[in-house]
């Protein structure tokens, strides 16, 4: 039976570490939320944010702009957060309006101030091994392999999922550790080859975003899984992966909630305080 992989406790103690820096810090550090419109997701993460920055010693100051925003109009007021010197970081909270392409928009925020780490320079810096500000959800699976403490050296690694935000990044960042790393995805799987590939992962990552894709008895024995995926299924929340039995065959597992969504608001944190610290 796998060992819970939980990601609170080890939010806690990277807290602890952030609290530190941020008194080392000459300022207060400052992060800017931007938010178009109102959707009920957003506000909820919303509400986390400012309650862990609140902890941390971070000021979080929130925009609200309307719904009909236009992308000229957001991608002005991001160009003011950028010159203003008092601001350390700034976040676009997802989702936005139709008419604002967030690929496009999210450009115009300074590499130095972008905390979600998704700035062509960041990612760029990924790949060279250099990168200080890095895609929350794909540092935080980084944080929950290293609390199992296993070498990832040479290990067969599987990340079923290839979106910007966690699964290209994630792969680059396994690499970096010399993983031996296997990207899926849509087209894996019109091939008829998804549970071959899962079969032969001893470290598993799914994030795609699908109750059910990956089925529990494809987990290799002592497999390390992490599920990222949030699937609201009846009156319940779950993940891409069949929970129960793949907990018969894995070493560690994350719960979905509790595995890699406590942590993705610290990693957030995180990279305010370097982004702080890059502009001091």
């Amino acid at each position: 039976m796998a060992k819970l992989l939980e990601g609170k406790p080890i939010a806690e103690k990277i807290k602890e570490e952030i609290k530190q820096e941020v008194q080392a810090l000459k300022h207060k550090p400052v992060l800017a939320s931007i938010m178009a419109g109102e959707n009920a997701g957003a506000v909820s993460y919303v509400k986390s944010q400012t309650k862990v920055a609140e902890n941390l010693g971070i000021e979080y100051k929130l925009h609200n702009l309307a719904q009909d925003t236009s992308e000229a109009t957001l991608i002005d007021f991001i160009k003011k957060l950028n010159a203003d010197k008092s601001v350390n970081g700034i976040i676009i909270q997802m989702p936005l309006p139709a008419q604002i392409d967030y690929k496009k928009i999210s450009q115009f925020i300074l590499p130095e101030k972008d905390v979600e780490g998704m700035h062509p320079v960041n990612i760029g810096k990924i790949v060279f091994g250099k990168a200080k500000i890095l895609p929350c959800t794909a540092a935080a699976v980084m944080e929950l392999l290293k609390e199992t403490g296993v070498d990832l050296y040479g290990k067969e690694a599987v990340v079923v999922g290839h979106s910007e935000i966690v699964g290209k990044p994630l792969s680059l960042l396994l690499l970096d550790k010399f993983a031996t790393v296997t990207v899926c995805h849509i087209g894996t799987s019109k091939a008829g080859k998804l549970e071959e590939h899962v079969r032969t992962a001893e470290i598993l990552i799914v994030a795609v975003g699908k109750a059910g894709l990956i089925k529990g008895d494809w987990v290799k024995e002592g497999a390390i899984v992490i599920d990222v995926g949030i699937n609201r299924v009846a009156d319940k929340i779950v993940g891409d992966l069949e929970f129960e039995p793949a907990e018969k065959h894995a070493s560690w597992i994350t719960p979905v909630p509790g595995g890699v969504g406590p942590l993705t608001v610290t990693m957030l944190m995180r990279n305010l305080v370097e982004a702080a610290k890059l502009q001091q």
